[in-house]
């Protein structure tokens, strides 16, 4: 049976240390105008396994500032970061493999127009730390 990583608390955990100007979490509170920029990871149904120890966790990136710019910019960073940094890595609980964006950063609505929201999803290969 492959164990699985909890993909959250292993990207809130690199993502803090990685944006430390952001507040990383993986819900939302009703605290977020004072807490911009947020950097908001949810695993989402779907992804898979390869049985053994290999999982394909989909994960949904959400960014929120107080400007689109603001949004923009950190969504791009973050998606530079997960694309690009964090494949072949590894952390004393779990080994990110390869890492693709499925869905490209974009503007998405938000119900609060003194936030703006950009958001993008994810694949993530990884396994546990043997």
């Amino acid at each position: 049976m492959t164990a699985l990583v909890d993909i959250e608390l292993e990207l809130i955990t690199r993502a803090t240390v990685r944006f430390p100007d952001a507040v990383v979490r993986d819900e939302l509170d009703n605290n977020l105008l004072a807490e911009l920029p947020t950097i908001q990871f949810e695993q989402i149904p779907g992804g898979g396994d390869d049985g053994l120890k290999l999982s394909r966790p989909i994960v949904e990136v959400n960014v929120y500032a107080a400007t689109r710019a603001d949004a923009i910019a950190l969504a791009k960073d973050v998606h530079d970061w997960l694309t690009r940094e964090l494949r072949g890595t590894a952390s004393d609980t779990a080994v990110i493999g390869r890492t693709g964006c499925l869905s490209l950063p974009a503007i998405r609505p938000y119900e609060n127009t003194a936030v703006r929201k950009v958001g993008a999803t994810f694949e993530i290969f990884c396994h546990p730390v043997s």
